[in-house]
């Protein structure tokens, strides 16, 4: 055969289209929305997210209207393929995916044995939640506590570092006229001292607003109550933040003069002192990131950074077989977990709700 025939036979070769809905799905997975008496935004999955899902051979099942908080129509993520179901139907999934943990009548709606995936939030402290979990044999885990390869915890990171950012966002708007302040820019210009900006507490979500808050032009302070939490910040943000220990008369002098003031969670326990209230100027923002998400009116961003954690942690769940198998073959993703096989290992959880909880890798040594 000369050159020329072979040259033509590969070019009237024609690829031939597989056929994806005759193929066995290695998992369905459902996507749920928010509940609609709560204020929360955030959803788990951008449809291009989505897409990478299905490629792999993921059915995905998401709720009518369920990502409409984050400015996608169903018909963007039923254009990758993602089928679009009442909030039954995707209950009933192999793996149920909420940002917020689910209510027992919807978890009563599951099917026994499969798995749940959610943040971290106030209702797994709710009994008949629990209670409902294990009635279904439901395994559940919280990914903000679950950890990577190399111990980080992704997903907390990702709502930190945007709570911090947005949390700057926030002051700004508020202290200028269109958001009701007196039209105060966080940047000082030649001639103004830039504001102040305190915030007192320690971790990512107060490492990320303070070089946010650095990067807009203010004069940021750091109290804290660790000595060495201070020094890490300094390393973490630069030279240019002001680290204070935590002192009666030095706080007090600080609030007087801020313009802007967030509160997180110190290393030692830490309360602000409500006789401070009537130091603070007028005009200050408060905002207290126990109490507060900015990360909430930025929700198609959260989206967008979850979804990257979220191809890849399903990816590596298809790798290792299953649900069951990754958790047993991965630590970090232990360190998450609520209720497994009906049982619930949340030490924190099971001494709050005075209910009973086992060691996940007893349980796990013992299946082995």
């Amino acid at each position: 055969m000369t050159d020329k025939t072979i040259t033509d036979f590969e070019l009237k070769t024609k690829l031939q289209p597989v056929d994806t809905d005759t193929m066995e799905p290695a998992l369905t997975l459902g996507l749920v929305g928010n509940y609609s008496d709560t204020d929360e935004t955030r959803f788990l999955l951008t449809p291009e997210g989505s897409g990478l899902l299905t490629s792999s051979g993921i059915r995905i099942l998401m709720e009518k209207g369920a990502a409409t908080d984050i400015s996608f129509p169903d018909s963007s993520y039923r254009e990758y393929g993602v089928n679009i179901v009442t909030r039954s139907e995707a209950l009933k999934a192999d793996v149920v995916l909420s940002y917020r943990p689910l209510h027992a009548h919807d978890i009563h709606k599951m099917k026994k044995g499969a798995a749940l995936f959610t943040m971290m939030g106030a209702g797994l402290f709710d009994v008949n939640v629990i209670k409902a979990l294990l009635d279904k044999e439901i395994t559940s885990c919280c990914l903000d506590n679950m950890l990577s390869h190399n111990d980080e915890p992704v997903f907390a990171n990702i709502i930190d570092e945007i709570d911090g950012r947005g949390a700057i966002i926030y002051a700004q708007e508020f202290l200028s006229y269109l958001g009701g302040g007196k039209g105060v820019l966080l940047a000082g210009v030649a001639g103004i001292n830039p504001c102040e900006v305190l915030i007192i507490g320690d971790g990512n979500v107060v490492y990320s607003a303070a070089k946010a808050a650095m990067a807009a032009g203010a004069f940021v302070t750091l109290m804290n109550n660790d000595i060495a939490a201070l020094q890490r910040a300094k390393r973490i943000c630069g030279e240019n933040l002001n680290t204070i220990a935590i002192h009666p008369r030095v706080l007090f002098n600080r609030v007087k003069s801020a313009d802007v003031i967030l509160i997180g969670e110190c290393t030692r326990n830490f309360e602000f002192p409500k006789n401070l209230s009537p130091a603070l100027k007028d005009s200050v923002y408060l905002l207290n990131f126990r109490e507060t998400h900015p990360s909430i009116s930025v929700p198609r961003t959260v989206a967008m950074a979850l979804s990257n954690v979220i191809v890849n942690f399903f990816d590596d769940m298809l790798v290792k077989g299953g649900v069951n198998h990754m958790i047993a073959s991965t630590p970090g993703v232990q360190c998450g977990m609520v209720t497994f096989r009906g049982k619930l290992v949340d030490k924190l959880i099971g001494s709050f709700l005075n209910l009973p909880s086992v060691d996940i890798k007893v349980m796990l040594a013992a299946t082995n």
